[in-house]
């Protein structure tokens, strides 16, 4: 029998940004400050990682672990064995926005492992919970800029211009691969999952300063090789939903890398771990009970929660409406495709979910 044979939660990592927020709500609770001496700006937080490699496990056979400790140790109990190595297979955030990120790009694996040996690339999708008036992104370059005229307006600060724009609306979800430039802007609050990387060339900060009060450094050389101008922007995908019987099922994207979903939960719901992956949930609104053969526990807004394989059959039974997305590392075929056409949705909206 696995160690871990139901639902296991983790902790929230909150992190501090130049560009962040002083209130989390509805989602979080903004944690206490770092220090009396702190400062107003070291306060704002801009990112609330929730699998983090220092997440700790709240409850089950890993509490008190941080999730890099519990990959370590328990490997394909705790992420399934369709996963290889020994380290938690997806990164994910909620990012909150009140003024621009910087201008960046990621590279692929293959560039990642030649010229920074221990990582790997990054790939990631967006998926819009709230947005206010001020929102704005950048994705993608303008039809005809070419990558020579790039370095001169990266350092001065003004590439804004040679970028799309866009206001995106929430439940709207864009999916971002290695190589294209691409910034957010304010009146975000945003999900973001990706490979478990951190690897971020930034190419145009605005002439800003951290946290510390210097200039944040700029990655051109790197970024400017891995950068490919013929990459278009994907978003305002497809909304592809499911009814069931307990509400209903989006198939919001999914790539080789990562999918997700959108569940919002009415009724109490009978749901299945996989065998062969871990499955994160991550609740944005309601409150109830999140149940198996190994007991149950209360979940809440804001909250993670890992479903092991060996979980089994679990419930939801919320006690409000429940709204939460649902990822993992997907089989594309089984996962997104053949139960979108059973489902009777047209091939060319599945294929514009999909991306292999």
């Amino acid at each position: 029998m696995s160690t871990f044979n139901g639902p296991v939660q983790l902790s929230n990592i909150y992190k501090p940004k130049i560009w962040g927020r002083e209130d989390l709500a509805p989602l979080f609770t903004m944690p206490p400050p770092p220090s009396s001496g702190a400062s107003l700006r070291d306060q704002r937080i801009g990112e609330v990682w929730i699998t983090d490699d220092v997440s700790r496990f709240m409850n089950g056979p890993a509490a008190g672990m941080t999730l890099a400790e519990a990959s370590e140790e328990f490997g394909p109990e705790l992420y399934g064995s369709s996963w290889p190595g020994r380290r938690f297979p997806l990164l994910a955030k909620y990012i909150f926005t009140s003024d621009w990120l910087s201008v960046q790009v990621h590279p692929d694996d293959a560039f990642a492992a030649i010229h920074d040996p221990g990582n790997v690339g990054k790939c990631e999708m967006w998926y819009f919970v709230a947005t206010n008036a001020d929102a704005a992104i950048l994705l993608g370059l303008n039809r005809g800029v070419r990558k020579e005229q790039l370095l001169s307006v990266f350092k001065a600060g003004t590439s804004r211009e040679f970028l799309q724009s866009s206001r995106p609306q929430p439940g709207e979800a864009a999916f971002i691969p290695p190589g294209i430039v691409h910034a957010l802007g304010p009146g975000l609050v945003l999900f973001e999952v990706e490979e478990n990387s951190d690897l971020t060339y930034r190419l145009d900060d605005f002439g800003r300063l951290g946290l510390d009060g210097k200039p944040r450094p700029l990655h051109l050389e790197k970024g400017l090789e891995v950068i490919r101008p013929d990459l278009p922007p994907q978003r305002d995908l497809p909304l592809l939903e499911i009814k069931e019987k307990y509400g209903t099922r989006r198939l919001v994207l999914a790539s080789r890398y990562f999918a997700l979903e959108h569940l919002s939960v009415r009724q109490p719901a009978s749901l299945q771990s996989s065998s062969a992956r871990v499955e994160v949930l991550s609740f944005l609104a309601g409150e109830g009970r999140i149940e198996n053969e190994a007991g149950w526990m209360n979940y809440g807004t804001g909250e993670t929660w890992l479903i092991p394989p060996a979980a089994g059959l679990y419930r939801l039974m919320p006690r409000v409406e429940t709204k939460l997305l649902k990822f993992y590392v997907p089989n594309l075929q089984k996962d997104f495709l053949e139960p979108l056409k059973r489902r009777g949705f047209p091939l060319d909206k599945i294929r514009q979910i999909i991306f292999e």
